[in-house]
């Protein structure tokens, strides 16, 4: 009996390791293509946002995660119905890097996520207030599949517990046909605009105890037919 049991134990471990090489390499996961609006000749709002939470005004989650609400006290979203969930609030900038305005993100784990076929998704939803211009959403479905193969996954298996490079990639795979997000506007210049957007991160460091150490995360938002671009807006040449 012994015997077989020895025999059976490289099996299943060479199993697993093949599965688990078959996830890591896996042909059908998202290469983070060329975003369809860095090509495009529309009028183009871009706003960017630091990735790291204790940059924001608020963020919080459920309390269990590894990156911890901000600021202390902060109410957690523990509840059964949001504790998939997390919120962010942050100071949203031009790209000059001037202050434009507030983001408020809302964001929840997708029961659409299947990781055989590279996909751990993310539902979310920016609501966007610009100083003197007006406010828009921007709704989207995220890949995160990348993001945690090529930075979480290597932190976690680096001897320090950290990982350091330069890491791009476009979140935003739909619910647009092109992989990119729906937005609406809300109020001033933007009210009535129907348009799209891509958010992409921008990540330097991760650490395993804390998560982003250094991340920027960009917003670029189609504007065109409802809004003129301002001069800080404007894309630089």
């Amino acid at each position: 009996m012994i015997r077989y049991v020895a025999a059976l134990l490289p099996g299943i471990a060479l199993g697993v390791l093949a599965a688990a090489a078959l996830l890591y390499f896996n042909p059908l996961a998202a290469r983070n293509p060329l975003s369809p609006l860095s090509v495009s000749n529309n009028n183009i709002l871009s706003l960017g946002y630091s990735g790291v939470p204790t940059d924001s005004i608020v963020y919080t989650n459920n309390g269990e995660s590894r990156v911890q609400p901000h600021p202390e006290k902060v109410r957690e979203l523990w509840e059964a119905p949001i504790r998939h969930s997390e919120v962010l609030v942050t100071v949203l900038t031009d790209s000059r890097n001037n202050p434009a305005g507030i983001g408020i993100k809302f964001s929840s784990d997708s029961e659409d996520t299947r990781i055989v076929n590279g996909e751990a998704l993310v539902d979310s939803v920016w609501h966007i207030h610009l100083l003197e211009r007006g406010s828009l959403f921007v709704e989207q479905t995220e890949n995160y599949w990348n993001f945690l193969r090529k930075i979480v996954l290597q932190a976690h298996l680096s001897a320090s517990n950290h990982w350091k490079g330069v890491w791009n990639g476009n979140m935003t795979v739909g619910p647009g046909a092109l992989g990119t997000a729906a937005v609406t506007g809300a109020t001033g210049e933007f009210a009535g605009l129907e348009s799209e957007a891509v958010e992409a991160l921008h990540a330097s460091a991760y650490s395993v105890a804390q998560g982003p150490v250094a991340m920027e995360g960009r917003l670029t938002i189609d504007i065109t037919g409802n809004a003129e671009l301002t001069a800080s807006d404007a894309p630089e040449r």
